[in-house]
């Protein structure tokens, strides 16, 4: 479990704002999970893969957290992972849209990426998205408002070789997120992306493979915070748009890179 001091020394800057997180069984999805509830906030963790090591990590440090099992490929997964929240607290206030494939893909040059990764990092990375954000919005907009958080990439903007399905798909996430945004403003719904640089992770080692520890080295060479982002660096930036804060920023893509710059 993160840290008193990780998550803000125990401030309660989302207390009682209900949050679901996708892709919450592990790595960067359960510490969002941590992080959030440790500001207070009761958490809807989701996954296609079981959520209970998540949820046991958030109510033994004292939090509210609920695990829901999601498919977000399938729109009547994404509308029961929210009936759940709003059954089991009454309300949704925030979305992390944090479900993505990534360790799984091939790193591969344009010719030689499988058509089958290709449809499924577009069914996952973008039509997830898409699924999840549409099945959120009534509840959102039933509380008042709220906040959807993308999970886009680095990637995204700076542009990954040999990676052209994951690359995509997180572009489309930025366009999408602006889109909304503009969409949903008038029912006071903020909808924003953040855009990490490669985090320490389980699924960063498994996507880069023996070529890791060399690949986070050249990252982070190429970032004017010359260290590799663990998970607590992202995690602050999403708790930040979360709260009210952050209430009058919408559209936007926050880079949280470490100031990557183009060599």
């Amino acid at each position: 479990m993160t840290s008193s001091s990780e998550t803000g020394g125990g401030r309660q800057r989302l207390a009682d704002k209900v949050i679901l997180v996708t892709g919450a069984a592990r790595g960067l999805g359960r510490i969002y999970c941590e992080v959030l509830a440790g500001h207070g906030a009761p958490v809807v963790a989701a996954d296609v893969n079981d959520c209970s090591a998540t949820v046991e990590a958030v109510t033994g440090a004292g939090g509210q957290a609920v695990a829901v099992t999601l498919d977000v490929t399938d729109p009547d997964s994404c509308r029961a992972a929210v009936e759940a929240a709003t059954d089991r607290f009454g309300r949704l206030d925030g979305l992390v849209n944090n479900a993505a494939l990534y360790a799984t893909l091939s790193s591969a040059p344009i010719e030689a990426l499988p058509d089958d990764e290709w449809h499924a990092a577009m069914a996952v990375n973008v039509t997830g998205v898409f699924n999840m954000c549409r099945a959120a919005v009534p509840a959102l907009r039933e509380a008042g408002g709220g906040s959807i958080v993308n999970v886009s990439s680095l990637a995204a903007v700076y542009g990954m070789a040999n990676s052209l399905h994951y690359t995509t798909s997180k572009a489309a996430v930025l366009g999408l997120t602006r889109g909304l945004a503009r969409e949903l403003g008038r029912h006071w719904i903020r909808v924003n992306a953040i855009a990490p640089s490669a985090v320490r992770t389980e699924g960063t080692e498994e996507f880069f493979g023996d070529k890791h520890d060399k690949a986070l080295e050249i990252i982070a060479s190429q970032q004017a915070i010359r260290r590799n982002l663990d998970p607590t660096d992202v995690a602050g930036t999403v708790v930040y748009l979360m709260s009210d804060e952050s209430r009058f920023i919408t559209a936007q893509t926050l880079m949280v890179d470490g100031g990557t710059i183009a060599t």
